[in-house]
């Protein structure tokens, strides 16, 4: 979960367009991770980036850089395994990845409750929602 500010926008991606996610983002951070270059572009082919038709990345480019040319600072951008229904959940419980997906699940419920971009923060090493985020 980070933000797209200016400088990360890239209107010539070899890629047709891309914009930078701001890898390693605070969670990262927290664990020492390192990195750089996770992007989200077009013409639908990557190696562990987001990978867009050209037509979706610009559709999202515009959006984003609209936003930015309006005055917002930077552009949230929360990105989810999977839709975290109470059944999907469920479903991967089994997985390695399960206790990170718990941290992820209060953001995309709250969400999918208020249509609203919840404000996420890092706490003890994991994703949360701010205290005044809370459902």
């Amino acid at each position: 979960m980070g933000g797209v500010d200016p400088g990360a926008l890239n209107p010539n991606s070899r890629f047709h367009l891309s914009f930078n996610l701001g890898f390693p983002n605070a969670y990262d951070r927290s664990l020492g991770r390192t990195g750089s270059f996770l992007v989200v572009h077009g013409n639908c082919v990557s190696v562990g980036c987001y990978a867009m038709t050209d037509p979706v990345i610009e559709e999202i480019y515009v959006l984003v850089e609209a936003a930015l040319n309006a005055g917002q600072r930077t552009v949230p951008v929360h990105a989810f395994p999977f839709r975290m229904t109470d059944q999907r959940m469920q479903q991967a419980r089994g997985s390695e990845w399960f206790g990170f997906w718990q941290q992820l699940w209060p953001v995309y419920q709250a969400f999918e409750t208020t249509q609203q971009v919840p404000n996420v923060v890092v706490l003890d090493q994991g994703y949360g929602l701010a205290p005044d985020q809370a459902l």
